[in-house]
Parts: C-alpha cells; sequence; structure tokens
C-alpha cells in the first residue's frame, strides 16, 4: 500500500509498464503457478531473520564465561567484541557488490559457511586458551552477518512489494524474538554448565542446516544481472532512449554512496542502530549502577525494552500503511527521545522504567523504515542497502567505546542521554524515507516485421515485443495473495 503522502514521483506522467529487468530470465516471462509461493517466502525469511537473533544472543549470553575462561579484563574483553563490528563494516560495501553481481543466493551461501566457522572458533578459543582464535570468530560472525544481511533485506522488500502492504518490521521482530529466545538458550546452558565448545559447535551445526534448507526458497528479488542486454547487441532506433539497466561491480555499489537520498537515509539508520545498540550493551548496567539494583532488576528492565520493540515491529505495520514513512517516523523519533530523557532524568526507578518503554516503543520501526526507503528502487537495492548497513555498523563500532568513557565521568545512565543529539538528527532527516518511485524506462521499438533475426533476439532477451512496443518479461513483481497466486483481475 503506498501512503499518498509520502510518495515522490520522479515522472509527471503515468509510467508505462517497464522493459525488460536485467535479470530476468530470457523467454516469456515465468507462469505467475510457477512462482515461489509468497507465504513461503515470507515465512522462510522471518525464520532466517529469528536464527539470527538466536545465535547472536545465545552467543552474547555466554560472554562471562568467555571472559573468564581467558582471564580478560573488561577493557581486553571491549577490545575483542569490536572484531565484530570491525568485520561488518569492512564487508558491508563488498557484500553489495557481491549480491549486484552475483545475486544473493552465492551471498547467503557465504554467509552461512562463515557462521558455521565462527562459531566454531568462538567455542574453540575459550577452551585452547586463544585470543586470536576467539578474534578471529568474532571477526567473522561481523562479516558473515554483512554478507547475508543484505539479501535477506532485499528479499524482505521485495516480499513486502509484492504483498502491497507495510510487513518489512515483522521480519525485525523475528530477529527480536529470536533475540529473546536466544538469550534463554545461552542463560540456560550458563546453568547447566555446558562447555563453550560444545554449545557453538551445536549453534554451528543447526545453523549450517537451518540456512542450507532455508536459501532455495527465499531468493527471488536478488538474482545476478545479464551483463548484455538488448542494446548491446541492437541499438534503439533513433531518438528512442536506451533501457534502463544497472551495471555491475564495485562501480554500482559506489554509486549509493554517491546519492544524497541514500547517504541520508544511512545517517537514520545510524542514528536507530545508535540507540538501539546502546541500550542493548548499557541499559541493563546503567539500571544497576544508576538505581543501586540487583543485576535481575536491570536484565528486567532491558526485557522491556526489548519487548516493546518487538510489539510496535509485529503491530506498528498498520500504522505505516495508514499514515506514510514520514510520519511514523518522525513521531516515533519523538517518543523514543522522550523515552530516552525520562530515563535519563528521572528520579524513580518505576518512573525510569515507563521512559524505557517509551523509548523502545519509538526505536522499533526506524531501522525497518530506513531498509524500505532504501529498498524503494529493486534495481539498485542491494548497493543501497549495502551503504545503510555500513552506517549501522558504525554506530556498532563507535558506541561501545565511546559510551563507556563517558560513564566513566558522569555514570551510564546520564551517558545514555548522549544519544538524544542522533535522535534529533534523524527527526530532522525523517523526510528522506518518503517512498520514491524508480524511473520509468522507454519502450524498446518493435522489431522490423522483415528481420527474423532480430524479432528472435528480442523475444529471446525481453519476450515477445507486442504493438506497443513492450516485452512480456518485464512484468513488475506480481501481487501474489497467501497462497502465491495470482489474485483475480480488479
Amino acid at each position: 500500500m503506498t501512503h499518498p503522502r509520502d510518495r515522490v514521483d520522479r515522472v509527471a506522467a503515468p509510467a508505462p509498464a517497464p522493459v525488460s529487468a536485467p535479470d530476468a530470465p530470457a523467454g516469456p516471462a515465468p507462469r505467475t503457478s510457477d512462482a515461489l509461493p509468497l507465504v513461503r517466502a515470507r515465512w522462510v525469511l522471518m525464520g532466517l531473520f529469528a536464527l539470527n537473533g538466536l545465535t547472536f544472543s545465545s552467543w552474547l549470553a555466554r560472554i562471562p564465561a568467555v571472559r573468564d575462561a581467558l582471564e580478560l579484563t573488561t577493557g581486553q574483553l571491549g577490545s575483542v567484541l569490536l572484531a565484530g563490528s570491525l568485520g561488518a563494516l569492512a564487508t558491508a560495501t563488498v557484500a553489495g557488490v557481491l549480491v549486484t553481481r552475483r545475486g544473493g543466493r552465492l551471498a547467503l551461501l557465504l554467509s552461512t559457511v562463515g557462521f558455521a566457522l565462527a562459531y566454531v572458533l568462538i567455542g574453540a578459543g575459550p577452551t585452547l586458551g586463544s585470543v586470536p582464535l576467539l578474534a578471529v570468530g568474532i571477526f567473522l560472525t561481523g562479516v558473515s552477518f554483512a554478507v547475508g544481511n543484505v539479501p535477506l533485506n532485499v528479499e524482505s522488500a521485495s516480499v513486502e512489494r509484492r504483498m502491497g502492504r507495510t510487513v518489512l518490521p515483522q521480519f525485525h521482530a523475528a530477529f527480536s524474538i529470536g533475540a529473546v529466545a536466544g538469550s534463554g538458550v545461552g542463560a540456560l546452558a550458563a546453568h547447566l554448565d555446558v562447555p563453550l565448545l560444545s554449545q557453538f559447535l551445536a549453534t554451528a551445526v543447526v545453523g549450517t542446516v537451518w540456512r542450507l534448507l532455508s536459501i532455495r526458497h527465499v531468493v527471488v528479488a536478488s538474482r545476478p544481472v545479464r551483463e548484455r542486454v538488448l542494446t548491446d547487441v541492437a541499438p534503439a532506433a533513433p531518438g528512442v532512449p536506451a533501457p534502463r539497466t544497472p551495471r555491475r561491480g564495485l562501480g554500482t555499489a559506489l554509486d549509493a554512496w554517491r546519492e544524497p537520498r541514500t547517504v541520508l537515509i544511512g545517517v537514520v539508520i545510524m542514528a536507530a542502530a545508535l540507540s538501539e545498540g546502546s541500550a542493548n550493551d548499557w541499559l541493563a548496567l546503567a539500571v544497576v549502577d544508576g538505581f543501586d539494583q540487583p543485576e535481575a532488576v536491570g536484565a528486567a528492565v532491558f526485557g522491556s525494552f526489548v519487548a516493546a520493540m518487538t510489539v510496535v515491529r509485529l503491530l506498528g505495520t498498520r500504522l505505516i500503511d495508514r499514515y506514510g514513512r514520514v510520519a511514523v517516523l518522525r513521531t516515533s523519533g519523538v517518543v523514543s527521545l522522550a523515552g530516552l530523557l525520562v530515563f535519563g532524568f528521572a528520579p524513580t526507578l518505576p518512573l525510569a522504567g515507563a521512559g524505557v518503554v517509551a523509548w523502545g516503543l519509538g526505536a522499533a520501526l526506524a531501522v525497518p523504515l530506513g531498509i524500505a526507503a532504501a529498498s524503494d528502487d529493486p534495481m539498485l537495492a542491494a548497493g543501497r542497502v549495502a551503504v545503510v548497513s555500513a552506517f549501522s555498523s558504525v554506530a556498532s563500532l563507535a558506541a561501545p567505546p565511546l559510551l563507556g568513557l563517558a560513564a566513566e565521568s558522569m555514570g551510564a545512565r546520564h551517558a545514555l542521554v548522549l544519544i538524544a543529539g542522533a535522535m534529533v538528527v534523524s527527526v530532522s532527516l525523517s523526510s528522506r524515507v518518503a517512498r520514491v518511485d524508480p524511473p520509468a524506462a522507454p519502450a524498446l521499438p518493435a522489431p522490423a516485421a522483415d528481420d527474423p533475426a532480430l524479432a528472435a533476439l528480442v523475444s529471446r532477451v525481453v519476450g515477445p515485443v507486442g504493438e506497443d512496443g513492450r516485452g512480456t518479461a518485464s512484468a513488475p513483481e506480481p501481487e501474489l495473495d497467501a497462497v502465491g497466486a495470482a489474485p483475480a483481475a480488479r
């Protein structure tokens, strides 16, 4: 569903049907009955998001055991943990190139292999007393997450477009639900004194099998583009612009870095990642130190933050469909900012807890909205998602040490208030997530009737060309119903 307040059209005239997409299969467009059922793609994608949250949180829950096994100080542990953010940051642009050139399937396979090796090393490092092994494992988790994150978000945005209504926040809610479950798994493993190597070997095996069974069901949009299009062998007629075709390679990904809108969306996502990540790292500790409470209370307050985010991600999609991206992001930012300030300066724990809930409610939708905005143009989604993901990695890289330094002088609770500045910036840039329709491509000239060779080439590349000069293989993504079938004409 496209909200009228939330659309920025690039063409004034009604958009003609697009020409063949570069990644469309040769020949006629596939029948809808042969398409991957949308309902299956949606739920399998949600499962992959939940798996990421589950495995990540189950590892974080064992950090105290990892620290004790390697006899690390808090500062040394923080430095080792930064390896994950460095890996994600170093890989973000490469991930966009990989998905653009080779498609999402290869990226997800590489991510699967990387995660498996990473968790084996994370278990082996403390067991063998090797900090370098642990650091390499953590670095690989960041790399693997960055490589897999681009196709997962591109595919999720594609599902949203096909459904015709907002669902992308629900995928991020699945991550949050998985994170809650993973925390429970890690806590249970710690309570039962499960060896670190045994837990993470099991994590590697389960994660690998889960991902391998899922990949073939989810890759629809992030397919590799073709190197050659019709204009490579048959120039357009005089006066007819060439079809719109994305370039392949590093230049495609770097183009996104030169787009002001994409960069500003990245800033919005960086502010959101800073808000959410700071709560993940410091909220429980801020409650314990700021209100002189036991660790269980700090964990409960943090749980209320995660629960608030999850609820809004599950149920807030209707707000986006009704009021549009910009209004929802702006309102969310104000609510989140108010909640953070209440938490930072509240004189009592109950009032601070209410502020935490408001903070979580407001922080829930910023990242999904940014990802959706970066994916408005399916042809350029991979490079743009990689750019905004890099901004998120920068926030993850910078937040822990900077807030840690501030906490030493003003306490963790007041140090968290510093991220209010990023929230203000996010609210001021909220208009950048307005929907932007991709530019329409011109129709191809129909081949001459007396040139059967050219007619056969056109049919093979873009499908049969009608009298209006349009190829059938260029049909836009069909809107599918719950069982993957095209709805009746209406």
